[in-house]
C-alpha cells in the first residue's frame, strides 16, 4: 500500500462517502476535500468537513499507518496544529496535536470497494513489466488516451521550454544564439548530439556572425573546433581550412577545451558528422537571419525549403577528409528535417510565443499532427500494446508518458492509470 493511493482515493472521492465515520464512530460529511499539497506540510489544505454535526475548516494529513504521524514527528510540528482529520489505511494508534488534543481519524480501507482495491493491486503487482498497465492498456478508451497524450505533449514542450529559457539567460536574451546551440546539438543526432553541443558552446555566437558571409570561414570554424583538420591531409580544401582556422583561432582567441570528440562508428555515411557539419555551415551561410525566418514560417513546406541544404563541393566526393568516394549531392533529407522540426523548431516556436505572451498551441498541434510518428523502442512498444501513435505529436507524448510517469510509477497521476483503477 502506498500513501499516493490514499491521496488519490481521497482527492477523487473514490470511496463510500454516504456513511463515513471516524474510528470513534462520529459521522463525517465531506464539504470540500481541499487542495492537494505537493510540497512540505499537510497533504490537503483548506478542507471543509462536518464531524459529528460540527463544521471544521483546516488541513488533512494522510498516512498508511496512523503511527506514521509520530515517526514523522508531526506531534511537535506547528505546521500540523490545524489538521482536522487524519486519514489512514490502518488505524494502529490514536494521534495527537502538539497540545495533546486527539485528532479525529478516518480508517479508509473500510470504505473502499473491493473492485477499486483489486484494480490498484493489479496495476502495481510486483512482476516484470515494461509498464505497469501493459496487460490492460489496450482496454483503455481511445478518447481517454488521445486526450492524455495531448496533455503529455504539451507537458514535454513545457519542460523543453524551461531548458530554452536557461539558454536564453546564458545568451543574454539572444534568440539567434539560442537557436544555434539547439540546432547544432540536433544536427549531431543522438550519437554526436553532445559533441555538437560542446562545439557550439566553445565560442560566442558573435564569432559565427562575423564570419557568416564566407562559407569556408564557417566550415573552418566548425571543423577546426572539432579538431578534424589533420596536418597529414594535403588536399587543397583541407589546406585552405587549416589556414583559415589558424587565422580565426588567433583573431578570436579560440579554445577547443571542453569540445568532445566525434563518433563515426556504426553511422551510415550520410549521417557522418563531417557531412552534418558542412550542411550546418551552409545553412548559416545562406541564412543570416535564420531565427526570424523560422518564426515567420507557418507551414511545414516553408520549413522544408528553409532547411534543405547541401554540403560544400568537396563533400560531394568525400565522407571523410582522407578518402574520396563516388560523387553524390548530399542534401538534408526530409526525414532529417522532420527531426529538426520536432526537436528544435517546435520547442523554439512554443518558447518564443510564451516569451511574447502569445498563444500558438493550435498551430503547433496542426504541424505536429502532419509529421509522421517517430520510430523508436518506446513508441514501438506502446504501439504493440495498442496502436496509439500515428503522428509526431503522439510519439513525443509517449516519450513523456514513459519517462515521466511509467518509469517513475506515477500511475495515480496518469489518466490512463486512473481509468484502470476506477
Amino acid at each position: 500500500m502506498y500513501e499516493d493511493f490514499i491521496h488519490h482515493i481521497w482527492k477523487y472521492k473514490k470511496f463510500n462517502v454516504l456513511d463515513l465515520k471516524t474510528v470513534n464512530d462520529e459521522q463525517i460529511t465531506i464539504v470540500s476535500v481541499g487542495q492537494h499539497n505537493f510540497n512540505a506540510g499537510p497533504d490537503f489544505f483548506n478542507s471543509q468537513l462536518k464531524i459529528a454535526n460540527q463544521h471544521w475548516a483546516g488541513n488533512i494529513e494522510m498516512h498508511v499507518n496512523a503511527s506514521d504521524w509520530f515517526i514523522h514527528g508531526h506531534e511537535v510540528d506547528d505546521a500540523y496544529n490545524n489538521v482536522i482529520l487524519h486519514v489512514v489505511w490502518e488505524h494502529d494508534t490514536d494521534i495527537f496535536r502538539k497540545d495533546n488534543t486527539v485528532i479525529p481519524t478516518l480508517e479508509l480501507k473500510k470504505f473502499i470497494s473491493k473492485d477499486v482495491l483489486k484494480n490498484y493491486k493489479n496495476l502495481f503487482e510486483k512482476r516484470k513489466k515494461w509498464i505497469n498497465c501493459e496487460n490492460d492498456f489496450a482496454e483503455v478508451d481511445g478518447f481517454v488516451i488521445a486526450n492524455w497524450l495531448e496533455r503529455m505533449f504539451f507537458e514535454r514542450l513545457e519542460r523543453k521550454s524551461k531548458d530554452i529559457n536557461t539558454l536564453l539567460k546564458q545568451s543574454a536574451n539572444n534568440w539567434e544564439g539560442v537557436l544555434f546551440k539547439l540546432l547544432t546539438k540536433n544536427f549531431g543526432l543522438k550519437v554526436n548530439g553532445e559533441s555538437f553541443a560542446s562545439m557550439a558552446n566553445s565560442f560566442e555566437f558573435t564569432v559565427l556572425r562575423k564570419n557568416q558571409s564566407k562559407l569556408l570561414s564557417l566550415e573552418a570554424l566548425f571543423f577546426g573546433q572539432f579538431g578534424l583538420l589533420n596536418d597529414d591531409v594535403q588536399e587543397i580544401y583541407n589546406l585552405e581550412l587549416r589556414s583559415e582556422y589558424q587565422f580565426l583561432r588567433s583573431k578570436f582567441s579560440l579554445s577547443r577545451e571542453g569540445v568532445m570528440p566525434l563518433k563515426f562508428f556504426r553511422l551510415r555515411p550520410p549521417n557522418f558528422p563531417t557531412i552534418r557539419v558542412s550542411q550546418l555551415a551552409r545553412l548559416y551561410y545562406e541564412n543570416h537571419n535564420l531565427f526570424s525566418r523560422i518564426i515567420k514560417a507557418n507551414t511545414l513546406e516553408e520549413l522544408y525549403q528553409l532547411f534543405k541544404v547541401a554540403t560544400s563541393t568537396f563533400w560531394e566526393t568525400h565522407y571523410t577528409f582522407s578518402k574520396s568516394s563516388k560523387k553524390r549531392i548530399k542534401t538534408t533529407s526530409r526525414e532529417f528535417i522532420d527531426l529538426l522540426i520536432i526537436n528544435t523548431i517546435i520547442p523554439l516556436k512554443f518558447s518564443y510565443a510564451k516569451y511574447l505572451g502569445n498563444q500558438i498551441n493550435e498551430d503547433i498541434i496542426l504541424m505536429m499532427e502532419q509529421l509522421s510518428s517517430e520510430k523508436n523502442t518506446i513508441v514501438n512498444n506502446f504501439n504493440k500494446l495498442k496502436r496509439v501513435s500515428g503522428s509526431a505529436l503522439q510519439s513525443q507524448a509517449l516519450l513523456q508518458l514513459k519517462m515521466e510517469y511509467c518509469v517513475k510509477n506515477k500511475c495515480l497521476n496518469c489518466r490512463i492509470g486512473h481509468a484502470l483503477i476506477i
